[in-house]
């Protein structure tokens, strides 16, 4: 039976300056806000987007020829670690740089490649991820968007829900079917739409707090050129699961809520009762345990290993723990979160949006039944 042992991490030399140029970029950009820093890989600012790629850290592994900087895996890490940590507003470009400029490097042609690549680099295109349907659920396979052949090009017809950040993407990777009668994994392939297509319409989804990061993505006779297909036909499930492996062990995948235990700490200071001394050294020692286990995928990424089931096995436990911060933090110190405080504020607003991160990227139900499946249990 496969197990996961955390390596050592080799994290490399250029590992202080790329630190010190985050900050550099968050100092220029002025002061966070308190409560957005929580889940801030949501959260979509565009001008920070255009900032950080003026200062050379997105697309960080992308070969130069396409505009990216050839840096290590390890080395982009660093990089996102940092912003996470601070809770930066990255969400205008995570999803473009995390995986939708690797998918289209890897499936795109020379025309795709020339025109997204380069303009996700410089924090100037971001993208959105139509896999959810009103249908589905976690039931990815069942999708039902269906594009189909008109003289040389396709015609698009269908719907996407929960789609992150569709309001401020300029393409969407969507997963559609396109053989017509095909069921389950058959007969489904990727398309690069364009958001601005005529026939495409975005309605926000409402969070419980106010916020506008989700959306319905409907497509009505959406006219596609025969070059918006990514990959080839009938290979989508395939080219959407090796997507999906790219997002589920990265830092964001713990560090959701790392902004409540900072505050818990800060707020606690030096006359710490035994109960939040407690409650702060475990979820500092998960942190750094669950640290060890993504900088790891991280490092087999970088080797060209596959690390597929390792980053499942983060994503679970990952968000097991940013789910589990908000909860504890309010039963230990329920008695001083009835203030309009920074530790009571972000305390709220992440016992609100926290159910929703064991969804996103598979739901727990899916996530482990793959894991066994990799550990050789099922």
């Amino acid at each position: 039976m496969q197990t996961f042992e955390p390596e050592a991490i080799d994290w490399p030399d250029t590992a202080g300056a790329l630190r010190d140029r985050v900050r550099g970029v968050l100092a220029d950009h002025g002061p966070l806000d308190p409560v957005l820093r929580a889940n801030s890989w949501t959260k979509p600012d565009p001008e920070f987007s255009r900032r950080l790629g003026e200062a050379d850290l997105l697309g960080m592994t992308w070969p130069r020829e396409y505009g990216g900087h050839e840096a290590s895996q390890l080395e982009r890490y660093v990089v996102i670690e940092e912003l996470l940590a601070a809770g930066a507003p990255v969400g205008a470009h995570w999803i473009a740089d995390r995986q939708s400029g690797p998918l289209i490097l890897r499936y795109g042609d020379e025309a795709m490649k020339r025109r997204w690549v380069p303009a996700i680099a410089r924090g100037e295109a971001f993208a959105c991820i139509g896999l959810s349907e009103p249908s589905s659920g976690s039931d990815l396979a069942s999708v039902r968007t269906s594009a189909r052949r008109e003289g040389e090009g396709w015609v698009l017809n269908g719907q996407k829900v929960w789609t992150t950040g569709a309001h401020v993407a300029h393409f969407m990777i969507a997963l559609v079917r396109t053989e017509p009668g095909s069921e389950r994994q058959r007969g489904l392939s990727q398309f690069l739409v364009p958001m601005d297509t005529p026939g495409i319409s975005v309605k926000p989804i409402i969070d419980l707090t106010g916020a506008h990061e989700f959306n319905e993505v409907f497509f009505e006779n959406v006219g596609l050129s025969p070059d918006a297909l990514l990959g080839t036909e009938g290979d989508g499930w395939a080219q959407a699961t090796a997507e999906l492996s790219l997002e589920r062990s990265g830092p964001e995948r713990y560090l959701s809520s790392m902004v409540l235990l900072l505050e818990l700490i800060r707020v606690a200071g030096d006359d710490a009762g035994p109960s939040v001394r407690e409650l702060a050294g475990r979820l500092a020692a998960e942190a750094w345990t669950l640290r060890l286990m993504s900088a790891s995928v991280a490092a087999k990424l970088a080797r060209g290993e596959d690390a597929s089931l390792e980053a499942t096995i983060v994503k679970d436990l990952g968000n097991s723990y940013e789910q589990a911060i908000p909860e504890l933090v309010h039963r230990t110190v329920a008695m001083d979160l009835d203030g309009p405080d920074v530790l009571s504020m972000v305390t709220a607003y992440l016992l609100q949006v926290s159910p929703s991160f064991s969804l996103r990227g598979g739901t727990r139900e899916i996530i482990r039944g793959i894991i066994a499946r990799g550990l050789g249990l099922r």
